[in-house]
C-alpha cells in the first residue's frame, strides 16, 4: 500500500505554529556565544520573531553565515561608519542594510561594543503567520517564503526601521529559543555569492531542511 502522508489544512498549520511559538522564550544576551563563528552555529534552530502592526510572524533559523572580525567580505571591514554602526553594537543587536537597491539583509551583531562583526540570517522555516508571509512575498509556496536573506527580510517585514533593534529585549523583532529544541543535523560550507574570502567555510545550515537556500551541492 502507498504511504499515507499526513497533511495539514492552513488553519491547522497556523494552530500548530502558534502552539510552538507559545513555548518560545526570548534569548538572554548572556546565552549568546562570545565568538562570531560560534554565534552563527548557535543560532541554527533558534527562532526569529517579528511583531508588526498586530501581525506576528516567526520562523526557525535554518541557515546563517558568519562574518568575523577582519573578514574582507564583511561589512565591518572598512571600519565603523554611519551606515554600519549597528554592527559595532553589543552582541545581539540587529544590523539591517539594503543591497542592490531592493533587498534588505538582516544580521546579528556578534562581538563586544566597538568591535565590528556579525552573523547574516539566510533562511527561516516559517512557524507562525504563514498567510501574512505569503501575502508579503506574493507566493503560496511554503519553502520559498523565507529561503534566502532577501526573501527572509521581506517575509518578516524587516527593513531599515529594524536596524539597531536589541534582539534580546522586548520589542518588534527578537530572538527566541524553544523549551524542547528538536533534533537536527548541522552542516557547514563556504558562503554564498561572495567575491572575497570565498574559501572560508563559515556558512551553517540544517542539513536536509527544505527551507535552506543555495545550490543543491551546498544543501547536502
Amino acid at each position: 500500500m502507498p504511504i499515507q502522508r499526513k497533511r495539514f489544512t492552513a488553519d491547522q498549520g497556523r494552530d500548530l505554529a502558534s502552539t510552538l511559538v507559545g513555548r518560545i522564550r526570548r534569548l538572554r544576551r548572556s546565552e549568546l556565544p562570545e565568538d562570531t563563528i560560534e554565534l552563527a552555529r548557535f543560532l541554527i534552530g533558534k527562532v526569529l520573531v517579528r511583531e508588526n502592526r498586530r501581525e506576528r510572524t516567526s520562523g526557525r533559523i535554518v541557515e546563517t553565515e558568519a562574518y568575523p572580525v577582519g573578514d574582507a567580505a564583511g561589512r565591518a571591514f572598512i571600519g565603523m561608519t554611519a551606515a554600519n554602526h549597528s554592527l559595532f553594537l553589543k552582541k545581539g543587536h540587529a544590523y539591517v542594510y539594503l543591497i542592490y537597491g531592493s533587498s534588505y539583509m538582516c544580521n546579528v551583531a556578534a562581538e563586544r561594543p566597538g568591535i565590528g562583526a556579525g552573523v547574516l540570517l539566510r533562511a527561516l522555516e516559517p512557524l507562525e503567520g504563514m498567510s501574512v508571509m505569503q501575502r508579503r512575498r506574493g507566493t503560496t509556496r511554503m519553502t520559498e517564503l523565507a529561503k534566502g536573506p532577501g526573501r527572509l527580510a521581506k517575509a518578516m517585514a524587516i527593513d531599515q526601521r529594524c536596524d539597531g533593534i536589541d534582539l534580546c529585549a522586548a520589542g518588534p523583532l527578537w530572538l527566541g529559543v524553544g523549551d524542547e529544541p528538536r533534533a537536527m543535523r548541522l552542516s557547514r560550507s563556504v558562503r554564498i555569492g561572495l567575491t572575497k574570502e570565498t574559501d572560508r567555510v563559515l556558512r551553517f545550515y540544517e542539513r536536509g531542511n527544505a527551507y535552506v537556500s543555495g545550490p543543491r551541492d551546498l544543501r547536502r
